[in-house]
């Protein structure tokens, strides 16, 4: 299965989004889950719209803006876990199997009352059956306290190849959580942000990324996560059709 995420850029009605998603051959989606980045209040009927159009939903990505704040002691804090809370409930209701998490940078380590949250987190997503992925990012050190201190096999792993080419590229992260993941979200490192590229355009080592996600025994999607930051000279038809090619050419890497 080939799956992209939902909000890559241009103005097109969210219907029509959908529709153009599946026409260009992918299977899946992974839904921003938020009225964030100009996704706007009608979010979830992101949901119906693209099983409309026949695409399987991988995840959710919850929100982001606040991520940081997880083991504050004051609203702002408690209002983060019930966001996340809610995203779980939102999954069992929409009938979505996995939610993606950002934990804090690391600059904001998580504390003790942090990690009563992530309890709470663990025992919401076991009690309802969610996935929960927690992606690399400038986080490294939160992950691993987390991923190593949970043991549920509801909370888990979702591996970013740039991010990690970016920030951590010394640690073998999906040597040791490849295990547990979850979710991905495959993109490039090229163009004037570093990030959000169509695979090949930057200079991650595919090979190796697609034999260690193999060799990690993870059966879910190949999933791509670009924005068409520096395509924007591509229709959005041109750019989804690239999208699928460079998909289809990691897919292969996977099962050669």
């Amino acid at each position: 299965m080939i799956s992209i995420y939902d909000w890559f850029g241009y103005e097109v009605p969210i219907e029509d989004r959908y529709k153009l998603i599946k026409a260009a051959g992918f299977d899946g989606v992974l839904l921003w889950w938020s009225n964030g980045f100009g996704r706007g209040a009608d979010y979830r009927d992101g949901v119906q719209y693209a099983r409309n159009a026949g695409l399987i939903i991988e995840n959710i990505h919850t929100p982001v803006q606040e991520q940081n704040k997880l083991s504050l002691d004051n609203l702002d804090g408690e209002g983060l876990i019930k966001c996340y809370l809610q995203c779980i409930k939102d999954c069992a209701e929409f009938d979505i199997p996995t939610m993606v998490v950002h934990l804090p940078d690391d600059k904001y380590p998580i504390n003790e009352l942090g990690m009563e949250r992530i309890k709470r987190i663990v025992e919401k997503a076991e009690k309802l059956n969610i996935n929960v992925a927690m992606e690399n990012l400038r986080n490294i050190d939160n992950v691993t306290r987390v991923l190593d201190s949970i043991d549920s096999n509801k909370i888990g792993f979702c591996y970013d190849s740039c991010h990690h080419e970016n920030y951590y590229s010394e640690r073998d992260l999906l040597g040791k959580y490849g295990k547990r993941l979850m979710a991905m979200h495959l993109h490039d490192n090229g163009g004037v942000r570093g990030q959000h590229q169509l695979p090949f355009d930057g200079n991650i080592n595919w090979e190796r990324v697609m034999g260690e996600i193999e060799g990690s025994g993870y059966k879910g999607a190949t999933t791509l996560e670009p924005m068409n930051w520096g395509y924007e000279d591509l229709s959005m038809q041109e750019f989804l059709s690239n999208a699928y090619k460079k998909a289809k050419k990691l897919e292969e890497k996977r099962i050669g």
